[in-house]
């Protein structure tokens, strides 16, 4: 989790631009939202491969 929470909060100082446009979104923006859909798709694998090892409920 220390990734991508230094991902967003570092990117005003890392990728605080506006060329390149990103489907049209300055850069700064499409970082962010690149992060937050990054996030959520890699938190969504681990659930589902943490669900296939679940032990059954009695």
């Amino acid at each position: 989790m220390l990734v991508p929470m230094l991902a967003i909060l570092g990117a005003p100082w890392m990728a605080n631009r506006i060329e390149p446009r990103v489907f049209g979104l300055p850069f700064l923006l499409a970082w962010i939202v690149a992060g937050v859909l990054l996030t959520s798709l890699v938190m969504w694998i681990i659930h589902t491969l943490d669900r296939r090892h679940a032990l059954p409920r009695a």
